[in-house]
């Protein structure tokens, strides 16, 4: 497997962990409830862990631009799903411009690996 491939995939579990670990941030009802509180921290801190390994092959701006855009987006579509949150055609618009530019910045920048 080649070493840009093992990168993206560490940086996908990054997405995946902080995305879950945000989700348990909301049910940690402001770090009040033990159980979704400890879940957010150890979710962060894989997430991290897995972003700095990322970095091993892809350029810091690029994996932390991917991180959290993929990752907002992401966390729009758990609002939307699973806390059954509503959001107007703005926000809509907005969450379309971040997805654009992950589009153009994985197929024009030659920064990406």
């Amino acid at each position: 497997m080649s070493p840009t491939l093992i990168a993206y995939s560490f940086l996908a579990g990054a997405i995946l962990f902080e995305v879950i670990g945000t989700t348990f941030l909301v049910k940690s009802e402001e770090f009040t409830k033990v159980g979704p509180t400890l879940a957010t921290v150890v979710l962060y801190a894989f997430s991290f862990y897995f972003l700095t390994k990322s970095l091993r092959e892809i350029p810091l701006g690029i994996a932390y631009a991917l991180w959290g855009g993929i990752g907002i987006v992401l966390t729009a579509v758990v609002g939307l799903v699973i806390f059954k949150q509503t959001i107007d055609a703005a926000a809509v618009v907005g969450i379309g411009l971040i997805v654009a530019g992950v589009v153009v910045l994985n197929l024009f920048s030659s920064s990406v690996g």
